[in-house]
């Protein structure tokens, strides 16, 4: 019952999210509803804003407020959670306008959009964090982060993106740290081993990199591989917990 209470919650959310009310956006002059769409931002009506918004979208697609509509778009969907309407909404700007003085904004919103993303709606009502849950929203928004620093080093978003990437570096770690203890449960020594490999050679100054060499020494004594058991044995002497 209460996994059909959470589906149909879920189900409602993404309906209230995702629709267009252009019919009732009254017909008034572009000027007009781009005015009354900044106010509704302003006041964090999300879902009014996203009307108007919508409205001269579909109306007004090559007006003077275009590239602006758009923009707005971006930071209300996200704004309101409608993370897949943010996603689309940002890869449509970026084709049309890969030049645009506001790309370092647009990648900005593209990381933050997958980092959120990376939430799960029954890990959020039941205040659940869970190392295992699929990393992919993690990972792209990483990849976005870092084509900001690579491309835009100077922007005003560059501190925060560079933040946030250690943030993901940590989370992603996690999983990798997390996979390789399910391998070592499942006494799938070479599955453990390459894992715990993998996570050193990709975040090496990760707490979770620390953490997986005892699981790795395990797995190599299992093995009967001596020399790289001794080897590990040695990383730990010198990464004491």
């Amino acid at each position: 019952m209460k996994r059909l209470t959470l589906t149909a919650l879920f189900a409602a959310s993404l309906l209230a999210g995702c629709s267009s009310n252009d019919q009732v956006v009254q017909d008034d002059p572009p000027s007009k509803l781009y005015q009354d769409a900044e106010a509704q931002l302003n006041q964090g009506a999300w879902i009014t804003a996203i009307e108007k918004l919508e409205a001269l979208d579909s109306r007004y697609p090559f007006g003077a407020y275009s590239d602006q509509v758009q923009l707005d778009l971006i930071y209300a969907y996200y704004k309101n959670d409608d993370l897949a309407l943010a996603e689309a909404t940002i890869d449509r700007f970026m084709r049309m306008h890969p030049a645009h003085p506001e790309s370092d904004w647009v990648v900005y919103m593209r990381g933050l959009t997958h980092m959120a993303q990376d939430r799960s709606l029954i890990h959020d009502i039941l205040r659940m964090e869970r190392d295992d849950r699929d990393p992919q929203p993690a990972r792209k928004a990483f990849a976005d982060f870092r084509r900001l620093l690579e491309r835009y080093p100077n922007s005003e978003y560059a501190a925060d993106a560079k933040a946030r990437m250690t943030a993901l570096k940590n989370r992603l770690a996690n999983y990798e740290l997390a996979a390789a203890d399910y391998y070592i449960r499942r006494e799938a020594w070479v599955a453990a081993v390459n894992r715990c490999q993998a996570l050193q050679r990709d975040f090496p100054d990760t707490e979770a990199a620390r953490a997986s060499l005892p699981l790795m020494l395990k797995a190599y004594e299992k093995l009967g591989l001596d020399e790289p058991a001794e080897r590990t044995r040695k990383l730990i002497a010198k990464n004491p917990a």
